[in-house]
């Protein structure tokens, strides 16, 4: 609730403060709605049922709450966010320099899966899933990292650039293949992962593992999903495109 309220007043600040001294342009309704959206998810994800099933009771859960803030909130907030936003808060070398670092493909890339890989190892999951603190690291280093692995898609500011269409689709295409390994590698085990569940109380009827396999099948295949109709999307555009040149 305090982030969700920080960044809403952040927003507010830049509408209501920095816009007028920037002469920028008004925030289209659309990118006011799409990052009300975010806060919005981010509220749903991690307050509510979702949450509870998540802490206390399934694995599968916990794999729906990971999905919506790493492949739904980071999209919902950058296509929230006006470029001169982000042009105010790089306008200084120092932090200009450091944010094109982390947001050039490669880095992203590497940065955001090596982060969901790690925290989906046993142990690091089980640290977070028995001191709140670090369950609360996990999410936040999630959303983040996730927003680099956008960037390089939806960066709203031309000085950090977006790739090229083509080259969208070829990253697009190689976002979902570490999150179908993870997934893939979860669903196929042949015990459980994580003992938090193996305690838990069950629910529905769902063994520690019949909900350890859903959970690997949530992140596999919905996952890789979102990455295709994301890949659609920017086909359709580059069409579109291509046709206004002509």
């Amino acid at each position: 609730m305090l982030g969700v309220g920080a960044l809403s007043l952040t927003y507010a600040w830049f509408l209501l403060r920095v816009r007028p001294r920037m002469q920028a342009a008004p925030v289209p309704v659309r990118k006011l709605a799409a990052y009300g959206a975010s806060l919005a998810v981010i509220l749903l994800a991690l307050n509510g049922p979702i949450h509870h099933l998540s802490d206390e009771y399934l694995f599968s859960a916990h794999m729906v709450q990971h999905l919506l803030l790493t492949l739904l909130v980071p999209p919902l907030f950058l296509s929230g966010v006006a470029g001169w936003m982000v042009d105010h808060v790089i306008r200084h070398a120092p932090v200009r320099a450091v944010a094109s670092l982390l947001t050039r493909p490669l880095i992203a890339f590497g940065v955001s899966n090596a982060v969901l890989a790690l925290w989906h190892f046993p142990g690091p999951y089980g640290a977070a899933m028995a001191n709140h603190d670090v369950h609360i690291a996990m999410h936040l280093t999630l959303m983040v990292t996730a927003g680099m692995l956008w960037w390089p898609v939806l960066s709203p500011t031309p000085a950090l650039p977006r790739l090229p269409r083509a080259g969208q689709l070829l990253y697009l295409f190689a976002l979902g293949l570490p999150m179908s390994v993870i997934g893939a590698f979860i669903t196929l085990a042949d015990h459980p992962l994580y003992g938090f569940y193996v305690t838990a109380p069950r629910l529905w009827g769902l063994s520690p593992l019949d909900d350890q396999r859903i959970g690997g099948l949530i992140m596999w295949v919905p996952g890789m999903l979102v990455f295709w109709v994301a890949m659609t999307v920017v086909w359709f555009k580059w069409v579109g495109e291509e046709r206004e040149e002509i």
